[in-house]
């Protein structure tokens, strides 16, 4: 365990004991939270992980890439309904999204992206042709790296699941995020990686945030799979727009509220996010957001405040809860139990007045 806190009247030592409590050796092996409230700052680690130790943010990443675009918005540079096929090449374009016989692909907006109405297929998830997601391949050892345009292609060979803006459907999906990842690089004629250099990491003076590119790199901690670390350095490098960052807890909370302080884009712009589907029970998402809010029926009938940012399936998170004020960050460091980072958060919010 390490800590560091400014002076605060958040119940650390609770905060304490859940983080302690939440390390079974058996699936959870290392946890980080930070919390602030206020001028109120508190970050503390339990198991194998110290504070300062980068870790996979995974698909948190996904919340950086929406202050991208929402700053291209607010310099013109693009409207969320602008048609995808403005900015991607007609080869990509070409049969992304045929759904029962009807071509979609021309009328697939950034919108639908950042919010996953798109209907597209998860590169990811879903499962291929040999029944297997990528995802299982990846858990079974298989680390294997692949291309932006090898992303598309198995997309393309995937059905996809709705038309796009299809009333109350929503499809979280990794071929999204792939795509604003390219629509950004275009934009700014240079790499992702350069642009969130540019205009994220080096601007908060983030000095232990990148997005990882190279599998040499052993700086970040392994993410564990059940109870053992997973080495799949190759895919984290293909990852990039949708699950490629490596930070540290308090680098990410340093980024959560430049985001949600109007840092990057106007503040008002954030009521346009949320526009909320449902995606996996209890997690919503908006446009290029999601929120986690369990109703009174799971907590003693006990409101729970909501809970807005981006999670991941590493374990890690960054979330805002505007009802008390409070920002989070950190992670669980585990993908087999996504719940688990949940479970922990519900404690700590509970326990803050």
């Amino acid at each position: 365990m390490a800590t560091t806190q400014s002076q605060t009247s958040l119940d650390t030592a609770k905060f304490q004991t859940i983080i302690n409590k939440t390390i079974d050796n058996k699936s959870v092996f290392g946890t980080v939270l930070t919390v602030e409230k206020g001028n109120e700052s508190w970050t503390s680690s339990a198991g194998n992980l110290k504070p300062e130790q980068p870790y996979f943010i995974a698909s948190t990443t996904k919340l950086y890439v929406t202050a991208l675009i929402l700053k291209l918005k607010a310099e013109e540079k693009l409207s969320l309904d602008d048609k995808i096929s403005k900015f991607l090449s007609v080869d990509i374009i070409q049969k992304l999204h045929v759904y029962k016989g009807v071509d979609y692909s021309d009328s697939l907006t950034i919108r639908n992206l950042l919010a996953h109405t798109s209907g597209l297929p998860d590169y990811f998830e879903d499962k291929g042709a040999d029944g297997k997601s990528l995802m299982q391949k990846l858990q079974e050892g298989n680390d294997q790296s692949w291309t932006f345009e090898q992303t598309v292609e198995m997309s393309k060979k995937m059905t996809p699941k709705f038309a796009p803006n299809t009333k109350g459907k929503a499809h979280y999906s990794d071929t999204n995020f792939q795509l604003l990842g390219q629509i950004i690089e275009n934009i700014y004629g240079k790499s992702i990686a350069e642009v969130m250099h540019d205009v994220i990491f080096q601007p908060l003076g983030l000095k232990q945030t990148y997005l990882y590119a190279d599998a040499a790199d052993k700086k970040p901690a392994l993410m564990y799979f059940k109870n053992k670390p997973l080495d799949i350095c190759k895919a984290m490098t293909s990852f990039g727009a949708d699950g490629g960052i490596v930070s540290t807890s308090a680098e990410t909370m340093v980024f959560l509220k430049a985001f949600f302080n109007g840092y990057f884009f106007p503040k008002s712009d954030l009521s346009e996010l949320y526009t909320w589907n449902s995606v996996m029970f209890p997690l919503e998402y908006g446009v290029g957001i999601m929120k986690f809010q369990l109703p009174a029926i799971f907590t003693m009938f006990r409101k729970m405040p909501a809970l807005i940012g981006h999670s991941g399936l590493s374990g890690a998170f960054a979330y805002y809860v505007p009802e008390k004020d409070v920002f989070l960050s950190g992670t669980v460091n585990q993908i087999n139990n996504p719940g688990t980072s949940y479970k922990m958060l519900i404690q700590i919010m509970s326990s803050i007045k």
